[in-house]
């Protein structure tokens, strides 16, 4: 392969800056907990169903401890209270604390041993409802051979789930070795997860439980039909992040987007219920073996995709840092960057050459997700292929790992079926008829490649120092990334952000951090 030079003393501080911007954070996060963790507890302990207004069970259980003031003790130490009291489940328990009337005086209650006691069955079984998903999952994958990099990751969006998971299966007989269901546009604003099969959506269809079940189905059935494996991926991000990450684990989905930043900086969420939520959803995906996907590459869709480049390492070292944290390898850290530059500037291709080079290279071990350009999508179909077809190439050059094939027709509509079937048949063209052309070849010593690969480098420590010295609170504010600011107690859902009480109870996490 081609390679760009690296300076690893520049790389390694580089990640003892993130390292430390991460500590600073974690520090706030192991001493909070959100109504979003704790409905997350909730739904692991087999909490389900919703009222006939559809209000899910999880919130109207967690709202009522919410309101009393009483989060920080944890939901668990209530179930587990309930349980002692003579519930027969965690089903039952909450149903009687939601619906009941069940009090929530805690003076002269059981201790807080006393109520994990009461769930440890409960516990071991969530855990292993984890485990089983992740076996079941590898065990139907290894009967099939291993696709080649880039993988070929398309997006569905009908609104409808079930004409998603037709368009997932013809997907998959056209090449496709990842499906993503684009979720209903907003969805991440929602402080709960809706129950149950969805068929309207804005833009995309809600990522439920209900419906990642249904895609799983005919996912199974394409691998199946075809023999080659089509992998699965939803969003876990937003209020509900670690919800969804929950249900994307037991219900064997592949990949998850799911970024430390992107809620902040994009959808206006609060970045201190973002950090706390984002920990918790990542133990989660730790535990199960799915794939993250960042959302660096949407830096560049706000911002100039040749000023501030720079940032966009930046910001992977940190999505590392706070990943490793939550004990994820770096097998499982899919980090993403983009091919926005604009395509009139002359030597544009070089540019993205350099930064797809030098991010393969830092994160060697990680499944490197490559975006396709949006940005300077106009309508033009023709020259949309061919802007797609070199994104592709600078791919395959530099090994990229999942590539989200572009569509010709971005920025008029979501994909048809048939725009579809020519953006795959056109990376299959271009991936097998330059498959090793990046190992033929040799960056000119001092040209372009070169000398971008160690500016942009440069710059991404210069940043990392600045935003440790400033802490990542701050840095967000003065817009170090994406060009967006944002405010540490502004944004939605910071209600729901709770100091842990010293007898916070959450056996849950407890397992998920004391590792397999």
């Amino acid at each position: 392969m081609a390679k760009v030079p690296l300076d690893h003393a520049t790389v390694d501080a580089c990640r003892a800056a993130a390292a430390a911007i991460a500590d600073d954070v974690q520090r706030f996060i192991d001493r909070h907990t959100t109504v979003g963790i704790e409905r997350t507890v909730a739904r692991a302990y087999g909490v389900t169903g919703a009222d006939p207004e559809g209000t899910p069970l999880a919130n109207a259980l967690v709202d009522r401890i919410h309101k009393a003031g009483l989060a920080g003790r944890g939901v668990a130490y209530f179930l587990g209270r309930a349980l002692l009291d003579g519930a027969s489940s965690a089903q039952e328990a909450a149903e009687q604390i939601a619906y009941g009337g069940a009090s929530l005086e805690v003076e002269g209650g059981p201790t807080t041993n006393e109520c994990r006691g009461a769930l440890e069955a409960e516990t071991r079984k969530a855990i292993t409802r984890i485990d089983e998903a992740r076996g079941a999952r590898e065990r139907f994958k290894a009967r099939f051979p291993a696709a080649e990099m880039p993988l070929k990751y398309v997006i569905v969006a009908t609104g409808n789930i079930y004409d998603d998971a037709v368009q997932a299966k013809a997907a998959r007989f056209a090449g496709a070795d990842i499906v993503a269901v684009i979720r209903a546009t907003a969805q991440s604003l929602l402080d709960y997860v809706p129950e149950g099969p969805t068929t309207e959506g804005y833009g995309g269809t809600y990522a439920t439980q209900e419906n990642f079940r249904i895609i799983r189905k005919a996912a199974d059935e394409a691998s199946e039909e075809t023999g080659r494996y089509l992998a699965q991926t939803n969003y876990s991000s937003g209020l509900c992040m670690s919800e969804i990450a929950w249900m994307g684990a037991v219900e064997r989905l592949d990949m998850l987007l799911n970024d430390a930043m992107y809620g902040i900086l994009f959808r206006d969420i609060n970045m201190e219920r973002t950090f706390v939520d984002q920990y918790f959803s990542r133990r989660i995906v730790a535990r199960s073996g799915l794939v993250i996907n960042t959302g660096e590459d949407n830096y560049l869709t706000t911002a100039d995709a040749v000023e501030k480049a720079h940032t966009v390492l930046a910001s992977q070292f940190i999505n590392e840092a706070f990943a490793r944290r939550a004990g994820l390898s770096d097998e499982q850290m899919g980090l993403g960057h983009a091919f926005e530059i604009d395509p009139w500037l002359e030597d544009s291709f070089l540019f993205e050459l350099a930064q797809a080079q030098l991010i393969r290279q830092i994160f060697d071990k990680h499944p490197i997700k490559w975006m396709p350009p949006t940005k300077f999508k106009t309508g033009d179909v023709f020259h949309s292929h061919v802007h797609d077809a070199m994104f592709n190439l600078a791919g395959v050059m530099t090994h990229q790992s999942i590539a989200l094939l572009g569509m010709f027709s971005e920025a008029i509509h979501t994909p048809l079926l048939m725009d579809r079937y020519l953006s795959l048949k056109s990376a299959k063209y271009v991936f097998g008829t330059a498959r090793h052309l990046g190992d033929e070849i040799q960056w000119k010593p001092g040209g372009v490649v070169e000398q971008r690969a160690k500016e942009v480098l440069l710059k991404a420590h210069e940043l990392l120092v600045q935003v440790k010295g400033d802490s990542i609170w701050d840095a967000i504010g003065w817009g170090a990334f994406g060009d967006v600011k944002r405010k540490r107690t502004g944004g939605k859902g910071h209600a729901g952000v709770v100091a842990r009480d010293p007898e916070y109870l959450n056996p849950i996490l407890d397992e998920l951090e004391g590792g397999r």
